[in-house]
Protein backbone atom coordinates (compact mmCIF):
# COMPACT_ATOMS: atom_id res chain seq x y z
CA UNK A 1 0.00 0.00 0.00
CA UNK A 2 1.37 3.38 -0.89
CA UNK A 3 1.25 6.16 1.57
CA UNK A 4 -0.60 9.78 0.07
CA UNK A 5 3.46 11.15 0.28
CA UNK A 6 4.68 8.35 -1.93
CA UNK A 7 1.25 8.88 -4.29
CA UNK A 8 2.06 12.44 -4.46
CA UNK A 9 5.83 11.32 -5.54
CA UNK A 10 4.87 8.97 -8.43
CA UNK A 11 2.36 11.41 -9.72
CA UNK A 12 4.71 14.07 -9.49
CA UNK A 13 6.87 12.34 -11.73
CA UNK A 14 5.03 11.48 -14.47
CA UNK A 15 3.87 14.59 -14.42
CA UNK A 16 7.38 16.03 -15.24
CA UNK A 17 7.87 13.18 -17.90
CA UNK A 18 4.88 14.28 -19.39
CA UNK A 19 5.41 18.18 -19.48
CA UNK A 20 8.55 17.63 -21.21
CA UNK A 21 7.48 14.94 -23.85
CA UNK A 22 4.14 16.78 -24.74
CA UNK A 23 5.86 19.98 -26.14
CA UNK A 24 6.06 19.52 -29.95
CA UNK A 25 8.64 18.41 -31.36
CA UNK A 26 10.53 17.19 -28.74
CA UNK A 27 9.66 12.99 -29.12
CA UNK A 28 10.71 13.31 -32.60
CA UNK A 29 14.03 15.07 -32.16
CA UNK A 30 14.63 11.86 -29.33
CA UNK A 31 13.44 9.98 -31.84
CA UNK A 32 15.88 11.14 -34.61
CA UNK A 33 18.90 10.82 -32.22
CA UNK A 34 18.27 7.29 -31.18
CA UNK A 35 20.77 6.17 -33.86
CA UNK A 36 23.24 8.99 -33.63
CA UNK A 37 24.33 12.29 -33.73
CA UNK A 38 22.96 15.02 -36.17
CA UNK A 39 23.27 18.13 -36.67
CA UNK A 40 20.76 21.22 -36.85
CA UNK A 41 19.89 21.33 -40.09
CA UNK A 42 19.45 17.77 -40.79
CA UNK A 43 17.23 17.74 -38.08
CA UNK A 44 15.40 20.41 -39.22
CA UNK A 45 14.68 18.84 -42.39
CA UNK A 46 13.91 15.91 -41.10
CA UNK A 47 10.92 16.95 -38.95
CA UNK A 48 10.07 19.72 -41.25
CA UNK A 49 10.69 22.03 -37.96
CA UNK A 50 11.11 25.70 -38.14
CA UNK A 51 14.66 27.23 -36.57
CA UNK A 52 12.90 29.39 -33.81
CA UNK A 53 10.87 26.01 -32.90
CA UNK A 54 13.88 23.62 -32.99
CA UNK A 55 16.47 25.76 -31.32
CA UNK A 56 13.69 25.87 -28.35
CA UNK A 57 13.05 22.58 -27.93
CA UNK A 58 17.23 21.87 -28.72
CA UNK A 59 17.72 24.06 -25.47
CA UNK A 60 15.25 22.41 -23.72
CA UNK A 61 16.30 18.95 -23.81
CA UNK A 62 20.11 20.31 -23.40
CA UNK A 63 18.78 21.66 -20.00
CA UNK A 64 16.52 18.91 -19.18
CA UNK A 65 20.20 16.70 -19.69
CA UNK A 66 18.71 14.44 -22.87
CA UNK A 67 21.18 15.74 -25.17
CA UNK A 68 24.94 17.22 -25.07
CA UNK A 69 25.31 20.23 -27.76
CA UNK A 70 28.92 19.81 -29.72
CA UNK A 71 30.44 22.71 -31.58
CA UNK A 72 32.54 21.87 -34.25
CA UNK A 73 35.61 24.10 -34.94
CA UNK A 74 35.00 23.83 -38.57
CA UNK A 75 34.44 26.65 -41.35
CA UNK A 76 31.29 27.51 -40.97
CA UNK A 77 30.91 26.46 -37.48
CA UNK A 78 29.02 23.33 -37.45
CA UNK A 79 27.19 22.12 -34.31
CA UNK A 80 26.21 18.50 -33.51
CA UNK A 81 23.61 16.84 -31.23
CA UNK A 82 23.72 13.46 -29.32
CA UNK A 83 21.60 11.81 -26.60
CA UNK A 84 22.64 11.37 -23.00
CA UNK A 85 22.51 8.29 -21.74
CA UNK A 86 18.87 9.65 -19.95
CA UNK A 87 17.92 10.48 -23.58
CA UNK A 88 18.97 7.10 -24.77
CA UNK A 89 16.51 5.50 -21.73
CA UNK A 90 13.28 6.56 -23.91
CA UNK A 91 14.64 4.13 -26.17
CA UNK A 92 12.38 1.43 -25.17
CA UNK A 93 9.29 4.31 -24.57
CA UNK A 94 9.39 5.49 -28.42
CA UNK A 95 9.67 1.78 -29.66
CA UNK A 96 6.55 1.04 -27.57
CA UNK A 97 4.86 3.92 -28.95
CA UNK A 98 5.62 2.83 -32.43
CA UNK A 99 4.29 -0.58 -32.17
CA UNK A 100 1.73 0.50 -30.03
CA UNK A 101 0.62 2.65 -33.30
CA UNK A 102 1.38 0.20 -35.93
CA UNK A 103 -0.94 -2.28 -33.97
CA UNK A 104 -3.73 0.25 -32.89
CA UNK A 105 -3.91 2.76 -35.64
CA UNK A 106 -4.88 3.39 -39.03
CA UNK A 107 -1.75 3.85 -41.46
CA UNK A 108 -1.71 7.53 -42.52
CA UNK A 109 -3.90 9.26 -45.44
CA UNK A 110 -0.71 9.89 -47.03
CA UNK A 111 2.16 8.58 -45.62
CA UNK A 112 4.18 11.56 -47.56
CA UNK A 113 2.87 14.12 -45.68
CA UNK A 114 3.76 14.28 -41.65
CA UNK A 115 1.08 14.40 -39.25
CA UNK A 116 0.75 18.36 -38.06
CA UNK A 117 2.86 19.47 -40.30
CA UNK A 118 1.26 21.91 -42.88
CA UNK A 119 -0.44 19.25 -45.94
CA UNK A 120 2.23 20.26 -48.46
CA UNK A 121 4.74 19.35 -46.36
CA UNK A 122 6.31 15.96 -47.68
CA UNK A 123 8.13 14.29 -44.87
CA UNK A 124 12.13 12.79 -46.07
CA UNK A 125 11.88 9.15 -46.87
CA UNK A 126 13.24 8.38 -43.32
CA UNK A 127 10.87 11.06 -41.40
CA UNK A 128 7.26 10.82 -39.85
Amino acid sequence: MTTESEECDLTDAFLRGALLLQEKWVMMIVHGLLDRPMGFSELMRKGNVNTTTLTQRLNLLEHAGLLTKTIHSTMPPRTSYELTESGQALRPILEAITKWSSVHLAPLADPGVCPGAEASSPCESSGC
